[in-house]
């Protein structure tokens, strides 16, 4: 779905702007890809694309079915935007069944107006909650360092147990360049042990 994303979050790098057409032969290209790279697991990710009548949903879905024609030993994951939080366009993406559907809610409550555009925690947690009621696999991912305080990390945690979230990734947040939202401070390794405790009984 290109380079070029319809959304300017404030820590990501991710050029701004009116993306181009969609490649009907990205799917094509993506089975070639895994294969010389002989891939046993493919993470299919894009911009947003708020300018397309179906998000990017479709294409997606072609890729899913591009890989798993090809390449049926291959485990897939689809890391998605929020699709607006849409049902329609999310089933498009459920139906074909990824090994992993990924979706990030990137921060705390707090902080998503902030580090997020056009994205609402809620509806981030609306759209895993959708992908477990619709028997698949689901994952997500925040970052810390952005300003975030222990409780918000744990009211997080429970926030993504309870919609039914089984897979997490946590990761320290590094600003792409000095313009992008502030790092607030960094997470010692002991810090991740903590988290992976409180993260592991939910």
């Amino acid at each position: 779905l290109g380079s070029i994303c319809t959304r300017r979050c404030s820590f990501c790098a991710e050029t701004t702007g009116r993306p181009g057409a969609v490649d009907p032969t990205e799917p094509h290209k993506l089975v070639e890809a895994a294969r010389r790279l002989k891939l046993k697991h493919v993470v299919i990710t894009s911009p947003a694309r708020d300018d397309l009548g179906d998000q990017g949903a479709g294409a997606f879905a072609a890729c899913v079915r591009a890989l798993r024609g090809a390449l049926p030993e291959v485990t897939v994951e689809t890391l998605t935007p929020d699709f607006q939080g849409r049902d329609d366009l999310l089933n498009i993406v459920f139906v074909e069944k990824p090994d992993i559907f990924n979706h990030n809610i990137e921060t705390v409550r707090r902080l998503t107006p902030q580090v997020r555009a056009r994205a609402t925690y809620d509806r981030s947690l609306g759209v895993l909650k959708a992908a477990v009621a619709a028997g698949l696999t689901t994952k997500s991912g925040f970052m810390v360092g952005l300003g975030e305080t222990w409780d918000e990390v744990e009211t997080a945690l429970r926030d993504l147990a309870a919609v039914g979230v089984r897979a997490l990734t946590v990761g320290q947040y590094l600003p792409p360049t000095p313009a992008h939202f502030p790092v607030n401070r960094f997470y010692s390794l002991e810090e991740f042990g903590r988290l992976r405790a409180l993260a592991h009984p939910l």
